[in-house]
């Protein structure tokens, strides 16, 4: 059942790779539109021994069905790829992701409200400051802070970034923990915290919805065709 989702989705990718329009897809000048060869069985076996969990069940059925990587939203699904015996994702912001962390649960909650909250509070301003370097040194430090808190490996153990949207913004897929199986949005390049994506009831995205959707998305751009006009 879980492998019928992606009847049909790789030809899909396909021809719209194929449309004179589909330079017109967000991002789609950085997949080009190229999809991986899918994983076989042994690879993906090799894979979920290496980080020691099994991955959510949608995205291993893609990986084996539809594709190892590329694409997809954004500019493209980050390909999984074993190199020099060891397999690792690929892709603007990949290293993010510890994968000895892989088999530990996602925590369900950010850093304490406080320290964010104490630590916006005496963010420097400009025009505090009488000397532009005394500011540029001051919000140096501020960043260092920032980025301390934010981006503690701990915060996105069990998770795997797996697209990147340009400006530092990035998505990942939680593998372990409680929001298995979900999208999160990463906009900590803009002093903002990690979030799970939600549809319209307000229920987490799974990557299933996330790539179906995206997918359709693309489709609906047929209209711009000059074959369809």
């Amino acid at each position: 059942m879980v492998d019928q989702q992606w009847s049909g989705v790789r030809e899909r990718v396909v021809a719209l790779g194929a449309q004179p329009w589909s330079g017109k897809v967000f991002g789609s000048h950085g997949h080009e539109w190229a999809l991986e060869d899918p994983l076989a069985d042994d690879g993906l076996a090799e894979l979920e021994a290496q980080v020691g969990v099994q991955l959510p069940d949608d995205y291993r059925s893609f990986l084996t069905r539809v594709g190892a990587g590329g694409a997809g939203p954004a500019y493209g699904l980050f390909p999984v790829r074993r190199v020099q015996g060891r397999w690792r994702w690929e892709g603007d912001g990949a290293d993010l992701a510890d994968l000895s962390m892989l088999a530990q649960p996602f925590p369900d909650r950010g850093p304490d409200p406080r320290d964010l909250d104490a630590l916006l509070a005496v963010r420097p301003e400009e025009e505090d400051f009488d000397e532009i370097e005394d500011f540029d040194d001051a919000i140096e430090a501020w960043d260092e802070r920032w980025e301390t808190l934010m981006f503690a490996p701990e915060r996105t153990a069990g998770a795997i970034v797996i697209s990147h949207l340009g400006c530092a913004q990035r998505e990942w897929l939680i593998i372990s923990g409680t929001h298995r199986g979900s999208i999160w949005s990463d906009c900590r390049a803009d002093d903002a915290d990690l979030v799970p994506l939600l549809d319209q009831a307000g229920s987490p995205i799974t990557f299933n919805r996330w790539y179906i959707d995206w997918l359709e998305r693309a489709e609906l751009t047929a209209p711009l065709s000059p074959a369809s006009t």
